[in-house]
């Protein structure tokens, strides 16, 4: 079977929705409510750490790790290079770059700024379910790391 060829409006929308949902991913984790940022997975969607060793496997599962996010962490996401690839109508793939800034202990106000804790990529997969586009997988490598400080 020959694959079909997508329409140039249609790659670039989902180019688009996946782009979204790396920032939605962030945004989610450092503005909104950490444990939702399962929604943006499949239902046996995956978050790996290789060099932390976690993998976490699941909706559920992925509700329970994100939603266990300190309540007093203060941090702050940058996303950059945002490079998505559709290899299909269905399927897309990502490598997008970050750098996190964290504080644990917060209890308010502003805080003075310190170095980033991490400094990596995402390299992530992308299924589109019934019209929508979602995490398949989402594996975090980090080029440089550091301690979380506390207040």
């Amino acid at each position: 079977m020959v694959p079909r060829v997508m329409d140039p409006m249609e790659q670039l929308l989902a180019e688009r929705a996946c782009e979204r949902l790396v920032l939605d991913f962030v945004q989610r984790l450092d503005l909104g409510e950490p444990a939702s940022v399962a929604n943006l997975f499949t239902e046996d969607g995956t978050w790996e750490w290789p060099e932390g060793e976690r993998f976490v496997k699941g909706r559920a599962a992925l509700r329970d790790y994100f939603g266990a996010r300190p309540a007093d962490r203060l941090s702050r996401r940058l996303m950059s290079n945002v490079l998505t690839t559709v290899t299909s109508p269905t399927t897309a793939t990502a490598t997008s770059y970050f750098t996190t800034y964290r504080i644990d202990g917060h209890r308010g106000g502003m805080v003075p700024a310190g170095p980033p804790v991490q400094i990596g990529h995402y390299e992530d997969t992308f299924h589109r379910v019934d019209g929508t586009w979602l995490l398949g997988s989402r594996v975090l490598f980090l080029a440089f790391a550091g301690p979380t400080p506390r207040q």
